[in-house]
């Protein structure tokens, strides 16, 4: 079991994400999602499960990329389903998740659309 923080809030996803990212975390960053979870990254192609999303973030961070914070829209909560979304500072146009509670109360994502470019 991981001691690394957990969702405890679907708000937190994206905090940890940014955190993790920025410490080359792949692995961290894969444990904020589902085992068979899918991210819809990179565009056009939809990587499914915690395996294939660890090795996806392992190769993105090998890269040498740097995350800044984005300004969260307002959280949408039904029940355990929660949609969260940011504005994109990149070309992206938009970030897109759905999160899941979990029995421990903590949330993962399930869907992951971090690519919403436009035109």
């Amino acid at each position: 079991m991981s001691d690394r923080a957990k969702a405890m809030r679907p708000e937190d996803l994206t905090r940890l994400f940014v955190e993790r990212a920025n410490t080359g975390d792949a692995a961290g960053l894969a444990e904020l999602y589902e085992e068979d979870a899918v991210v819809a990254f990179p565009p056009g192609v939809l990587t499914r499960g915690r395996a294939a999303i660890e090795a996806l973030y392992e190769n993105m961070l090998s890269g040498g990329v740097d995350f800044r914070p984005e300004e969260p829209l307002p959280t949408l909560v039904l029940g355990g389903l929660a949609l969260t979304a940011t504005p994109a500072r990149d070309e992206a146009g938009a970030r897109a998740q759905v999160a899941r509670r979990q029995r421990d109360g903590s949330w993962l994502r399930i869907l992951d659309r971090p690519d919403f470019r436009r035109g």
